[in-house]
């Protein structure tokens, strides 16, 4: 089995770059925002693959309309897929110019038939979206081919994860991701709980991370501070062009920003180390040290009035204060000199 997702999260956070229906119906746009998301610093581009007829039936009734205060209320799920969706047809192209430009290629299928025809594209892991995380007739398909998963929470209960990864394992297959998701678009940043990726990682023995809707790129930083090792955000290359998913999508140079900032916020993490650098190490002269602070003879003894712990570091260490008092200097010492063993006996 492969272990493409341990790979990729093994020295940095892997990023990735949600097209979702951010082409808003032109393939130009979508081949322009694959290059986008190799200019602003993604490692990954990813797809969804579906039609309108995969993911639902054109009805009418009032259990098909959107009407949950989203951006897509007062559609039904047929319109507002048959307008989001990628076409198949693209899928080859889009693969073809992510490899161009050096980004990995993967994509979510919502049945299938997407399923066998992703494997014909040869991807390297799926994507479970957050809706889909109860079907797990498709999740156990999915599985069968062997690859990495990268399971997305967003409507899931504890039980729903436990029964998605259980299905998975079953197969097979390891080497899974877990992103931390709230399905609202846009996602208040109050009900990010970004705490959870640490939850995640202990409780369900899993790579977390984080599929963001939150406004910004504070989420995603905190969430490297926490522990996180993927990060998934959507980009669009205009949000002028519009479309299902542009008012919680990022645009390139907001996009580059937060690759910016996690790639900040690691290096600021950095690793467990209690070996001083070389700075740290000069640093040192600032501390503290045993000074002589008024000029003394030789045969005089050493006291709280003629040594004292001061900056800088030159002198003995000051854990030696006390048991020095009353020793004998063994020559002349002038004033502000760097206390040393030789000094006295």
């Amino acid at each position: 089995m492969s272990d493409f997702l341990k790979d990729q999260t093994k020295n940095k956070v892997f990023i990735i770059a949600e097209l979702s229906a951010n082409h808003n119906g032109s393939l130009t746009n979508a081949i322009e925002t694959i290059r986008a998301a190799k200019r602003a610093g993604a490692n990954a581009i990813k797809l969804q693959t579906y039609t309108a007829n995969t993911i639902t039936i054109d009805s009418k009734k009032s259990d098909f309309l959107i009407d949950n205060g989203s951006i897509w209320d007062g559609k039904n799920l047929y319109e507002l897929y048959k307008e989001a969706y990628t076409p198949w047809e693209w899928h080859p192209e889009l693969f073809k110019v992510a490899e161009q430009e050096g980004l990995i290629c993967f994509s979510s299928p919502f049945d299938f038939t997407a399923v066998d025809f992703l494997e014909s594209l040869n991807v390297p892991c799926f994507k479970i979206a957050s809706f889909e995380i109860t079907d797990i007739p498709l999740i156990e398909y999915v599985a069968s081919k062997g690859k990495p998963i990268i399971l997305s929470t967003g409507i899931a209960t504890k039980s729903d994860i436990e029964l998605a990864l259980s299905t998975i394992r079953k197969q097979g297959v390891n080497d899974i991701a877990l992103l931390k998701c709230t399905s609202s678009y846009p996602a208040p940043i109050d009900e990010a709980n970004l705490i959870m990726l640490q939850d995640f990682k202990k409780k369900f023995n899993i790579i977390p991370g984080l599929s963001d809707h939150t406004l910004g790129n504070v989420a995603p930083v905190v969430a490297v501070s926490l522990g996180d090792k993927i990060i998934e955000k959507h980009l669009i290359v205009d949000k002028k062009i519009g479309g299902p998913d542009s008012s919680f999508s990022l645009d390139e140079n907001e996009f580059k920003e937060m690759v910016s900032n996690v790639r900040i916020a690691e290096k600021a993490i950095g690793k467990i180390n209690y070996e001083l650098t070389d700075k740290q190490h000069n640093g040192r002269n600032f501390a503290r040290s045993l000074y002589v602070i008024k000029d003394v003879k030789k045969g005089e003894r050493i006291s709280n009035d003629n040594i004292k712990s001061i900056r800088p570091g030159f002198g003995m260490h000051p854990k030696f204060l006390s048991q020095i008092i009353g020793k004998v200097f063994k020559k002349d010492i002038e004033f502000g000199t760097a206390l040393k063993k030789n000094h006295f006996e």
